[in-house]
């Protein structure tokens, strides 16, 4: 007879985290005959395969590419980086203000070691961006939740919870093309935000991964363009290909010295080869430059034919939001659909998306909300994929 074997123990802090129903969906979703407007996944006709693939050869001359690199980052990459941020922000940006880690949920995750103690409080917006729920509440941190509008965080309340004691370690903003909610926090309010942080004395993580992906070509003005006390987190993912997995974050010198040192009994560094390929692809700025404005005209074609295809199958029976960039569609059902029990019901009918529900970081129920995604599909699959939501809805 087998000895019964004893459960493994698992840390108390893995049990407060909560796991991605975005990532399980993929495999759901990973059926052929499934259209997932779920993920946050760029189109893979939109993916320069042959630049990198060109990139890659070159880079794979120098042995550097294939050998251990700097835990930084390779200093080639930090400088590109460094000169993308200061066009971005506005001001000087030095290389040894920048760290590049394995994808901008790496940064996060060492921010928040490099931040958090169990306990302390941090401010995150309701709907709140998954990866960054499961990171503080893989930290220990007491998650408090701020709510957004059409102009992105409601910076007035956080005032307000400031003025009455709450004091946050950080304030967590997915403020360009917010995911899952769309929306794009309002020029004041950056500049609000900014001054808080230096009034009360709290790190904002300023989480970027869609800025560039702006329709109308004009990223919105980087919070870190007012203050100090902010991280910003970049990624190639989504303006390059998210297989690099290449992210990257500019903070203060303390900050990125802590995370560097964090980063060492993470994973020594990230990838030599990718680094090289993400460096010369971003320094070829008349490629780059040319590469994500095409990213943009086509997302922003896509947009149009999925909010067209909803607006024509719905009518008055939801309501969403308008993107302006990015890559998400809001939704919201007038008669109190339940959309996580439509999912499966969609599912069936060959459609996939993110209930809202999974989204939740406070007490306000999203249980009628979800999440499309336009730019994984051409306008013809986004019409069939609403069409079957549609169906799946009226069943």
């Amino acid at each position: 007879m087998r000895t019964p074997v004893t459960p493994f123990p698992l840390s108390r802090r893995l049990s407060e985290v909560r796991g991605s129903a975005i990532r399980d969906l993929l495999t759901l979703t990973a059926r052929a005959d499934v259209l997932s407007l779920a993920g946050g996944l760029p189109a893979a006709d939109q993916l320069p395969r042959e630049r990198i693939a060109e990139a890659a050869a070159r880079a794979l001359t120098d042995s550097a590419s294939v050998q251990y690199s700097e835990t930084a980052g390779v200093a080639g990459l930090r400088a590109v980086i460094a000169d993308h941020e200061t066009g971005r922000i506005g001001r000087p940006v030095a290389p040894t203000d920048v760290v590049v880690t394995s994808g901008s949920q790496q940064a996060l995750d060492l921010v928040a070691r490099a931040v958090l103690d169990p306990g302390d409080p941090v401010a995150v917006e309701d709907p709140v961006y998954v990866g960054a729920l499961q990171v503080f509440q893989a930290s220990g941190a007491q998650v408090h939740a701020l709510p957004l509008d059409d102009d992105g965080l409601r910076v007035d309340v956080l005032a307000e919870r400031l003025a009455q004691g709450f004091r946050p370690r950080l304030v967590h903003t997915v403020a360009s093309f917010h995911n899952p909610r769309g929306v794009t926090m309002a020029p004041g309010r950056r500049r609000a935000l900014a001054e808080l942080a230096d009034r009360y004395g709290f790190l904002v993580v300023e989480d970027d991964p869609y800025g560039l992906l702006a329709f109308d070509g004009v990223p919105p003005q980087p919070i870190a363009a007012h203050g100090e006390r902010i991280v910003r987190l970049g990624s190639a993912s989504k303006v390059i290909a998210p297989a690099l997995r290449v992210g990257w974050l500019v903070g203060p010198p303390e900050l990125t010295a802590a995370v560097e040192r964090l980063k060492q009994c993470t994973d020594l560094c990230s990838s030599s080869l990718t680094q090289a390929i993400t460096a010369e692809l971003l320094s070829d700025t008349a490629w780059f430059d040319g590469h994500v404005g095409g990213v943009r005209a086509e997302n922003r074609r896509r947009a149009h034919a999925l909010t067209t295809a909803v607006d024509t199958r719905f009518g008055d029976a939801v309501v969403r939001s308008t993107p302006t960039g990015g890559m998400f569609v809001w939704l919201e059902f007038a008669d109190g659909t339940d959309t996580t029990a439509l999912l499966p019901k969609a599912l069936g009918q060959g459609v996939g998306f993110v209930p809202g529900s999974a989204f939740e970081a406070g007490d306000t129920a999203r249980t009628s909300a979800a999440r499309l995604c336009f730019a994984t599909y051409p306008g013809d699959l986004l019409e069939i994929a609403v069409d079957r939501l549609a169906t799946a809805w009226r069943a």
